[in-house]
């Protein structure tokens, strides 16, 4: 076994080394939040496009059924328009930009 020369031996990142590697985890982490970003706006469009969907689907249902009556069909729809848009509103709130 040879040993170890001051050379060889692990040596602490300079300061400019340092700066240049924080830098490096700053834009990692930015290029990460923005393709998150874009995963969650293409969601919100998706889940939109469902909500319009089932929106439109509940009101042709809702306008023929009778006024004391709504059926099991209608109920879910109601029920899962109201978690999509819950949805929505959460990923929004996470996006970048949003007010």
């Amino acid at each position: 076994m040879r040993p170890v020369l001051p050379s060889e031996a692990p040596r602490r990142p300079d300061a400019n080394e340092q700066a240049r590697m924080r830098e490096e985890q700053v834009n990692d982490k930015t290029q990460q939040y923005a393709a998150a970003n874009i995963e969650r706006k293409k969601q919100i469009a998706d889940d939109s496009a469902k909500i319009l969907k089932l929106a439109t689907e509940l009101k042709s249902e809702v306008d023929n059924t009778s006024k004391d009556t709504l059926s099991l069909s209608v109920i879910r729809k109601a029920d899962e328009i109201e978690k999509l848009a819950h949805g929505v509103k959460v990923k929004m709130k996470l996006s970048e930009g949003a007010n």
